[in-house]
């Protein structure tokens, strides 16, 4: 029998081998090769780095849900077949998110709604405009690549979006039904919902309709933008008083919230706008992601903060 040592500062692996084991030397010799190089499983190398493209079958086979042939859930910017050195969720990829994603060394931007002022994105308009240039230049240069994930994140069970706004607001133990629109709370005056939303949402200003005394048991939570045919139903519910929701027209809820006040009906709504109201879902949407994309993948939420200011 003979023996032979092998050493590095990494590994010292001795064999013991006959006639009878030199078919076995050469495939010892590359798994020793492997081990050296610090490509064993769970150490994977940039050539095992999934491309953007892998990412988003990925989600696609983890929404389960049919993925629809129309569908605002594309690639928006950037080459899908460029690897992936980690991922940025957000409501918008604004200029913000984006500097900060390039800061986190994130290439690949999963953002709920538009990335250039419209729901589908269209940009013949901006072809001369110097916002637009300025943006995609900034995306081109730093190889950004930008994937919209709203109409399927919505069709999850449960409701993606949802399930972060809900998780946000503590409210689990409020919910009556699966829907995640219905939820019941011990007596509490219109004034003190409002106080409990500053203080989840700190330096954010609302919208309220309604009188502030007005005793509250019957919640409904419509987020975004789900149009006021769905609010004006949930207000119509007896055993809602309150309507906590995204944003609407002004001549549509908001009147008719006013007016069910000005006749002293019990209903009164809150309005937190579009964005504060959806975009703890991207939050959950990180969270999800790292349910089955592999360990390696730094993915990271990045909030907006308002776009605007109040006086």
């Amino acid at each position: 029998m003979s023996i032979r040592k092998i050493s590095s500062k990494k590994l010292s692996v001795t064999f013991f081998y006959n006639k009878a084991e030199m078919n076995l030397k050469a495939t010892k010799l590359v798994f020793i090769a492997v081990a050296l190089s610090g490509s064993l499983f769970g150490q994977p190398t940039s050539s095992d780095q999934l491309t953007a493209n892998q990412v988003i079958d990925l989600i696609k086979k983890n929404v389960r849900v049919s993925w629809s042939a129309e569908t605002v859930d594309t690639f928006k910017a950037g080459d899908p077949l460029d690897k992936v050195s980690g991922i940025a969720t957000c409501m918008f990829a604004d200029m913000k998110v984006l500097q900060e994603a390039v800061a986190d060394n994130c290439n690949l931007i999963i953002t709920h709604e538009p990335v250039f002022y419209n729901h589908l994105d269209e940009t013949s308009r901006f072809d001369k405009d110097p916002v637009y240039q300025a943006k995609i230049k900034y995306i081109n240069d730093h190889k950004l690549i930008i994937w919209r994930f709203h109409d399927h994140i919505h069709r999850m069970n449960p409701d993606g979006i949802y399930a972060g706004m809900v998780e946000r607001l503590g409210w689990k133990i409020n919910q009556t039904d699966s829907t995640m629109l219905h939820y019941s709370f011990k007596p509490k005056k219109l004034s003190g919902f409002v106080s409990h939303l500053k203080s989840i949402f700190p330096g954010n200003s609302f919208r309220v309709i309604g009188d502030p005394e007005l005793v509250i048991t019957g919640v409904a939570l419509a987020v975004g933008a789900p149009g006021s045919g769905e609010h004006i139903q949930l207000l119509q519910e007896s055993h809602n008083q309150l309507l906590i929701a995204g944003e609407a027209p002004e001549w549509e809820t908001y009147q008719y919230a006013y007016d069910a006040q000005l006749e002293g009906k019990s209903k009164a709504v809150i309005f937190l706008g579009h964005a504060l109201s959806e975009e703890a879902g991207m939050n959950y949407c990180a969270k999800w992601l790292k349910g089955f994309l592999p360990k390696t993948l730094p993915i990271k939420y990045f909030t907006n903060g308002s776009s605007f200011i109040t006086y």
